[in-house]
This record gives structure tokens, C-alpha cells and sequence, in this order.
């Protein structure tokens, strides 16, 4: 009777390479789930963009075809007063908003962290934000009203005289700023909050060991270490900043005499309230230029890129 024998890779000197398992490609799948997106980047952002910038080089009313002007649009901006007062009333107002609501997000976010991490606390943080700028802006419209606002007749229970917030120049930039203040500061907040999250408890137990108090070790962890994080709150708050418009448009439409007419409602003033749709594309050229030279400022600045926690 016949015998089979078998032979191992070892004793026929053969090796053997272990089968790897093949990875799934997802790529495919990937694409699937990213493109609704994709088209409607490419629809609604990129696209306007591209049509906003060839009609700031034309005259046109949507009444006729639009009729190439080259930069006459351009050297209108340069020479229009109102540009130039609304760009530094804008400016003025970012300068104020992003100071009170960095500064009072920054606090927040510490305390938060320092003394409770409860969930009903941030969903209380962030409930201004989920009311909208329309909403906000007649709600605190009422409120500061001067003869009727109860906000002018607390004023008056501790002995100040009434404030025309909305009706003055003087007033009515910080009155707007003080209302977008009140609406983003939560979410600025949770956005600092994150990233308080991600320095590590090791470092303030070494700092209490060196004898440091909460004040210092403000100044010479927290900070430090957060910069990443508040680089990018900076980047997002000055662009969307730069974009107020709900509230002006509700609250003062521009008034008093220009003194709240922000870039953003004199473009739209220009466009659908006068039909110059080239000159407004211009403009809002313009406004894109200052942002993208304001962000990338801001990133090389804060060194956003970079953490110092590595």
C-alpha cells in the first residue's frame, strides 16, 4: 500500500510569506458622501464668487445685459466718501466686538472649566446663539427703546439719565456691537472651552507645586497654550464681524446720519435698493480682499498652525 508523505516549507528549505489582508478602498464611498457638499460649495460659494468678480468690471442693472466698464466701478469706490465712512464704521464696530467678546468668551470658557463642567451650563451659555440676529435685534430694539425700553427705565430707577442707544451717534455702534456680543459669546465660549479641554491637567498640578496662583498660571499657561485655539476664534469672529448686517438693517438702517452704515448694508443699499449691481459687486470684492488679507495676517500672527503643547 502506497504512502503519501508532506513535507513542511522548512524541511523542503521553502518559506512561506504570510497572506496580508487586503485594506477596503473607500475612496469611492468617500467621494459619494462628500460630493452633495461639493456641489453646493461649487454652486452656491464659488460660483456667485466668480460672477460677483466679472460683474464688478460692468455696469449693470439686471434690467440690461451687464456692459463691461473695466475699473470704472473701482475708481468710483476710491473716490466715494460713504465707502470710506462705512469701511471705518465697520472697523470700529469689529475692533469692539471682537474685544468684549473675546475677553468675556475667554472668562467663560476658565470658569467653565475651573469650577463646573456640567452640560445644562454650556446648553445655558449657548442659548442666546440659537435665537437669531432678527429676533435679537427687535427684542433688544424694545428693550433700549427711549421712552419705553425697560433697559432706560432701570436707568432711571438707580438714578442715570436715559440713554438714546439706537438714536445716537455716539451710542449706536457700541449698542450693536454690545447685541452681537450677547448672541455669539456663548459660542465663542465653547469654542475656547474645547480647547481648554485639550491642555493637560499635569501642567497646572506642576504649577501649583511652583507655588503659582490662578492668576499666573492664566497668564503663563492658559494663554500660552491656547493661542491655536484663539487664533482660529480670532479668524472667525473678524470675518463674520466684518459681516454684520441683520441688526443694522432691523435696528437702525444705517442711522443716525450714516453713523451705523456698516460696509455690509451700504453693498446692499447700492444693489438692491439703487440696482447697481456692478458697483456693489465691487465693493464686495473689495470686502473679500480685506478679509483674505486680514486672515492670513492673523494666521501668521497667532502662528495658529503651531502648538505649543508638542
Amino acid at each position: 500500500m502506497a504512502t503519501t508523505t508532506t513535507r513542511s516549507p522548512a524541511a523542503t528549505g521553502t518559506t512561506t510569506a504570510p497572506r496580508t489582508p487586503r485594506r477596503r478602498d473607500d475612496s469611492r464611498l468617500a467621494l459619494l458622501f462628500i460630493l452633495p457638499a461639493l456641489i453646493g460649495f461649487l454652486v452656491f460659494m464659488v460660483w456667485p464668487t466668480l460672477r460677483g468678480i466679472y460683474l464688478s468690471f460692468t455696469r449693470f442693472n439686471l434690467l440690461t445685459p451687464p456692459e463691461f466698464n473695466g475699473m470704472d466701478n473701482y475708481v468710483r469706490m476710491v473716490q466715494d466718501p460713504v465707502f470710506w465712512n462705512s469701511l471705518k464704521v465697520t472697523i470700529w464696530y469689529v475692533f469692539l466686538n471682537i474685544l468684549f467678546q473675546t475677553i468675556l468668551a475667554l472668562i467663560i470658557a476658565v470658569m467653565m472649566q475651573r469650577l463646573t463642567k456640567r452640560t445644562w451650563l454650556r446648553g445655558i451659555v449657548l442659548t442666546p446663539y440659537l435665537v437669531s440676529n432678527v429676533v435679537a435685534a427687535m427684542i433688544f430694539l424694545w428693550v433700549l427703546d427711549f421712552q419705553l425700553g425697560i433697559g432706560n427705565k432701570l436707568l432711571e430707577v438707580i438714578g442715570v439719565e436715559r440713554i438714546a442707544f439706537f438714536s445716537s451717534e455716539a451710542w449706536v455702534i457700541p449698542t450693536i456691537a454690545g447685541v452681537n456680543v450677547w448672541r455669539h459669546v456663548g459660542y465663542t465660549a465653547l469654542l475656547i472651552f474645547a480647547g481648554l479641554q485639550t491642555i493637560p491637567e499635569t501642567v497646572y498640578e506642576a504649577g501649583r507645586i511652583d507655588g503659582a496662583g490662578e492668576p499666573r498660571m492664566f497668564r503663563s499657561i492658559t494663554v500660552p497654550l491656547l493661542r491655536p485655539i484663539l487664533g482660529l476664534v480670532l479668524i472667525i469672529t473678524v470675518v463674520g464681524s466684518f459681516q454684520v448686517f441683520d441688526t443694522v438693517a432691523i435696528a437702525t438702517r444705517g442711522g443716525p446720519v450714516d453713523s451705523s452704515r456698516v460696509l455690509q448694508y451700504y453693498i446692499y443699499d447700492v444693489a438692491f435698493g439703487r440696482f447697481q449691481f456692478g458697483y456693489a459687486s465691487a465693493m464686495s470684492v473689495a470686502l473679500l480682499i480685506v478679509l483674505m488679507i486680514i486672515t492670513f495676517l492673523q494666521y501668521r500672527l497667532t502662528r495658529a498652525s503651531t502648538s505649543d503643547l508638542n
